[in-house]
């Protein structure tokens, strides 16, 4: 994918969208290599890579570097960068600052979480072309506000909220929406409400596309597990055990081996 217009026209075909996290241009490069339609510069990067307990430590700054390293590694894909915590929250001026510079970096959107309360710079981005990605349901930026990690959207009030946000966000212009851990139903319904695609993570099968952070589906971490992130690889065990022989190998000297040495 290109552009927003590709977003409709695979909404329009019923063509899933296949979307992954990257924070660098090696991954990015492989997923560009895989086929993947679209990365996301995820401010989860602020827990995979840099170590943080939650995504409230990613900073403008950090969300730049990463952008423009995923951006040098696919240079051919769309890249959507998330607004870090709060600096959409502090009024149009300040988010098309933030939003700016992301694109500069090497953007092709910006993806927001919620919309009340800041509908009016939803609007002021799309108004000034930055193209905007939603995202409702679990919002990893109001983990505390929602008491944890958990599911969004199961009451019929909480639903009817949801649905209502989602068209919100659609009038206001936003070119696709992503939903985190709702209800299958929930997410069913809102992708039939809204003629925009949408990118569902944890809230199953019947959504326009898919998103999961890089990392799950590659199995890099032995300690989180979400059940929604299918594992393709045990990269965790693959790489611990690619790095225990290296260091054996260099310790019994059998590293480098003489085709390895230069001169």
């Amino acid at each position: 994918m290109k552009g927003i217009l590709d977003f409709a026209r695979a909404r329009r075909d019923g063509r899933p969208i296949g979307m992954v996290t990257s924070y660098d241009a090696w991954s990015a490069r492989l997923a560009a290599q895989a086929g993947v339609d679209c990365l996301l510069v995820g401010d989860s990067v602020a827990m995979v890579v840099h170590g943080f307990a939650d995504t409230l430590h990613a900073t403008p700054e950090m969300m730049v570097a990463h952008t423009a390293a995923v951006r040098r590694g696919a240079p051919e894909l769309f890249v959507v960068a998330d607004m870090p915590f709060l600096t959409f929250r502090k009024g149009p001026e300040t988010a098309l600052d933030v939003a700016g510079a992301l694109m500069r970096a090497g953007a092709s959107a910006v993806k927001l979480e919620g919309v009340r309360g800041h509908e009016r710079t939803v609007e002021q981005l799309v108004g000034s072309g930055i193209p905007v990605m939603g995202h409702l349901g679990l919002t990893p930026q109001s983990v505390h506000q929602l008491g944890g990690y958990r599911v969004q959207g199961r009451s019929a009030e909480d639903a009817a909220r949801l649905l209502e946000d989602a068209r919100t966000l659609q009038a206001l212009g936003a070119f696709a929406l992503v939903l985190e851990c709702v209800p299958e139903q929930l997410a069913t319904d809102a992708t039939e409400a809204l003629a925009i695609p949408t990118i569902g993570i944890g809230s199953g099968p019947r959504t326009s596309g898919q998103v999961l952070v890089l990392h799950d589906l590659l199995g890099l971490s032995d300690e989180f597990r979400p059940r929604f992130a299918r594992r393709y690889l045990e990269g965790h065990a693959l790489v611990r055990d690619a790095l225990q022989r290296y260091v054996t190998d260099v310790r019994e000297a059998r590293f480098p081996a003489r085709e390895e040495v230069l001169c």
